[in-house]
């Protein structure tokens, strides 16, 4: 199974109908730390991260690495995009050696609601089927977390289990080639 970092990156920006989707800049690093340091984003993540903590331990360039996309809306940072490999000790995995390309998402609370999150990661992943095609990608989050749920279902990913991590049951879902029916 190709390595996400066999994929030429950065590739091009994608863009959409709203949305820039581009690798990182040295601008992005405030919301970045805003992402990270933000109790509502990270309310079904492990809660959030001491905003001093991260002033000292983010890099000048934040996520710079393959499978990193910002998210850019009139020239402004409001979210990310990552498709990284499921790490193999973590329940949830279709494929022989677990390790599936698994998105992830965070977005600013002022860009909730407005269709930014459908549209960005509905952009990546058709760019991931392009760079990879016929595989798999799969999501992860908390079944409490009700509008991820429903992000996921409406990108086309369908459940494929439900286990406990993290003290909380997850929702594990498959998108493309291999995505169960339930």
């Amino acid at each position: 199974m190709p390595e996400l970092g066999a994929v030429a990156w950065p590739p091009p920006p994608v863009r959409t109908e709203r949305l820039l989707l581009r690798e990182s800049e040295a601008r992005d690093r405030s919301a970045f730390i805003g992402l990270f340091s933000s109790p509502e984003v990270r309310m079904y993540l492990g809660g959030p991260h001491p905003r001093d903590e991260l002033e000292r331990a983010v890099p000048e360039v934040p996520g710079r690495r393959p499978g990193f996309f910002v998210v850019e809306l009139a020239g402004a940072m409001i979210g990310m995009v990552t498709l990284d490999r499921r790490d193999p000790e973590r329940p949830g995995h279709i494929l022989p050696g677990a390790s599936e390309a698994e998105l992830g998402y965070l977005f600013l609370p002022s860009a909730w609601g407005q269709g930014y999150a459908t549209e960005a990661c509905a952009a990546a992943l058709t760019w991931f089927a392009g760079e990879l095609p016929g595989e798999p990608v799969v999501l992860c989050t908390q079944t409490a977390n009700a509008a991820s749920v429903r992000l996921a279902t409406k990108l086309g990913f369908r459940e494929a289990e439900r286990f406990e991590e993290f003290g909380a049951e997850q929702w594990f879902g498959v998108w493309g080639p291999g995505a169960a029916s339930g």
